[in-house]
């Protein structure tokens, strides 16, 4: 695996981790600059909706553009944006700061999934693209945790520092070792992109993405609730409880990296069932503490595992959008990601408890097998229709 991967990988955990750390600083962000808690939670939905739009927008802005250029562009403004924030005293530009970071980090998103497949070839795609994720789930298990520590010890802008420090070593890798033409083939246009991106087979995949994420962030956004009340376990489990999902996370990357390339249909289904009796499971179980410290690994596993498949599927299926296809697929990510903490909470706002997130995520993912299932019937209905053909060729011969 080239060592520029892994640059890209260094980059998306900074990302990573500034995705998702502010669930630990936002007392601190709130009295610091004098708003309300729920106030400083939308900080986080800014960054969500900015990742949601900015990843189609940044890669159609970026789409002409060599690659090393438009990774090092997105990179630095995402560092300079954090180094704004820690600098600022104001609310309303600290929300600007967390939209145009999700706008940058959309944009890296985009281009690094795509230059990472290209510079590790075809037969090792799955691997560079959880070399790419496992980023993500590096910051679950370390960067989360880490920024709410130095969030505690000197301030919430000590975290935000820390994201524009670890930016950059690799910004200086990505400008030593990423080539710096373009690509050696024409790219299309942007029209005939977005042809290839609208095929029923990859609108299903994206949607089954979607899916399974949705599942994943409906559940993990509630572990905390869930496990003081349901489970019985004291608050200070929460943070091991967090890590140990973290932890599954990147086992579930890096062996679906090693063995999706071998067997892509055969591993993402069997993910998929997998990942539905899992959240069912959890879902009865919850009120046992051997059975969720167990559960919480092994649904990490499975979750950014079969996320990292479906991902190296959307690259299968788009050869022809070379330029936007990491675009959708981390638009899909991340509507998962605003869509299932919302479905939680309206079933526990609807009176259904804390245990209800659970069931959600496990509907959620029979909904998954449905649109995987139809992917899978369209994949083999021309393969069907030119066995008939065959058949019938054969039989008007004879």
């Amino acid at each position: 695996m080239p060592f520029s991967v892994y640059a890209l990988g260094l980059a998306v955990f900074a990302q990573g981790t500034s995705e998702f750390m502010l669930s630990g600083l936002l007392s601190g962000i709130a009295a610091d600059l004098h708003v309300s808690v729920p106030a400083a939670a939308l900080l986080t939905s800014a960054f969500a909706v900015g990742m949601v739009i900015g990843a189609p927008l940044m890669a159609l802005l970026g789409r002409n553009w060599p690659r090393r250029r438009a990774l090092l562009f997105f990179l630095c403004v995402f560092a300079a944006v954090h180094v704004v924030g820690a600098l600022t005293s104001s609310y309303g530009v600290l929300l600007v700061t967390r939209v145009v970071g999700a706008l940058a980090n959309a944009g890296f998103w985009a281009v690094a999934l795509v230059t990472a497949v290209a510079l590790a070839g075809p037969e090792a795609r799955a691997r560079a693209t959880s070399v790419v994720v496992g980023g993500v789930t590096v910051a679950c298990v370390a960067g989360v945790p880490a920024g709410a520590w130095l969030g505690g010890q000197w301030g919430w802008r000590a975290a935000f520092w820390a994201v524009a420090l670890v930016s950059l070593p690799a910004i200086a890798v990505i400008a030593a070792t990423i080539p710096a033409g373009r690509s050696g083939a024409a790219l299309p246009s942007a029209r005939a992109e977005l042809r290839t991106l609208a095929g029923p087979r990859l609108l299903l995949t994206l949607l089954t993405s979607a899916l399974v994420q949705g599942a994943t962030f409906c559940a993990f956004s509630y572990f905390e609730p869930i496990a003081r009340h349901i489970t019985g376990l004291g608050s200070a489990w929460v943070p091991a409880l967090l890590a140990l999902f973290g932890t599954g996370s990147f086992i579930g990357v890096t062996v679906c990296g090693r063995i999706i390339d071998r067997r892509p249909v055969a591993v993402t289904a069997a993910g998929l069932v997998a990942l539905t009796a899992g959240w069912v499971l959890f879902a009865s179980a919850a009120g046992s503490a051997v059975a969720v410290v167990a559960l919480v690994l092994v649904q990490g596993m499975l979750a950014f595992g079969t996320g990292t498949a479906l991902i190296s599927h959307v690259f299968r299926l788009a050869d022809g959008a070379p330029t936007l296809a990491g675009s959708f697929a981390t638009a899909a990510f991340n509507v998962g990601g605003a869509l299932g903490p919302w479905l939680g909470g309206l079933a526990i706002g609807a009176g259904s408890g804390f245990r209800s997130p659970l069931w959600v995520s496990a509907a959620l993912m029979v909904v998954a097998l449905g649109t995987a299932g139809a992917a899978w019937t369209r994949r083999s209905a021309p393969a069907l229709r030119s066995d008939v053909h065959a058949y019938e060729q054969g039989s008007s011969d004879g």
